[in-house]
């Protein structure tokens, strides 16, 4: 478990099944304990027994089994609430809160502002803890998430909205996908030397057995392919060198296109 501190909280951060994170929000000033996205009890139950603090809530950022898994095992044992997306009441396991942009939870000790960010599943939503960004699969240390019910505009801009977010703001999406991301990110932004530079130091994080996560939104920016279009001079490039049309929501669907195919 690695741990990082926050004006009043600390996230704790858990690494489980073969390459998920699952993120416990600790408050400082109240008795709040949350869960992102526990793709199982286990783990999580341990790092309470850990930190001497039951559960209190459980944020799921989407459907997926392997970020709901624990839901209702975690719920069962501690009592906690459920937090998910309103639109996908159906979908998240055990809810009891449903949020939306206009909607977010009321969380003692804690500001909570709650995402829409639709595209790797209809009903996304990303969590924004004061400067902590809790975005599940819709971004990635150097990618994004694959478009299993959403369409690339629907993921432009969901990232597009990430993005004005405040570049000091850390990034805990929910696996370690950064290396094999950042491979391809060098093969449509070759002369990317600040990209480069990340590729190096990443690489020496996990040869260490280090997390690449949390990454920051101003690293994401100047290095994550699925960012980059975000910039005039490389959408200028890229449009050059592929021949696609030079506006971002289309070269973000192209390179969307060419990681699936990577």
């Amino acid at each position: 478990m690695w741990s990082y501190q926050h004006t009043g909280f600390t996230v704790h951060q858990l690494p489980v099944l073969r390459d998920n994170y699952i993120y416990l929000i600790e408050s400082h000033t109240s008795k709040v304990l949350i869960a992102v996205d526990p793709a199982e009890a286990v783990s999580v139950r341990q790092a309470c027994k850990q930190l001497s603090k039951p559960l209190t809530h459980i944020f799921n950022t989407h459907h997926h089994w392997d970020h709901t898994d624990g839901n209702l095992s975690l719920k069962k044992t501690f009592g906690c609430q459920i937090v998910g997306a309103a639109c996908d009441t159906e979908r998240i396991p055990g809810i009891d809160i449903r949020v939306s942009e206009i909607a977010p939870p009321t969380i003692p000790g804690l500001h909570v502002a709650v995402l829409a960010v639709p595209g790797h599943t209809s009903g996304h939503i990303a969590y924004v803890v004061d400067d902590a960004l809790f975005c599940g699969d819709t971004l990635f240390g150097g990618g994004c998430g694959r478009l299993f019910e959403g369409t690339a505009g629907q993921m432009w801009q969901s990232l597009s909205k990430i993005a004005t977010l405040d570049g000091h703001v850390k990034m805990y999406c929910a696996h370690e996908y950064t290396l094999a991301n950042l491979a391809f990110a060098a093969s449509v932004d070759a002369d990317n030397r600040v990209l480069a530079e990340r590729i190096v130091a990443d690489k020496a994080l996990r040869q260490q057995g280090f997390p690449t996560i949390p990454s920051t939104l101003d690293s994401e920016k100047n290095t994550n392919p699925f960012l980059r279009p975000l910039n005039r001079e490389f959408c200028h490039n890229y449009a050059a060198a592929h021949g696609v049309q030079n506006e971002a929501g289309v070269i973000f669907a192209d390179i969307r296109r060419r990681k699936d195919h990577f």
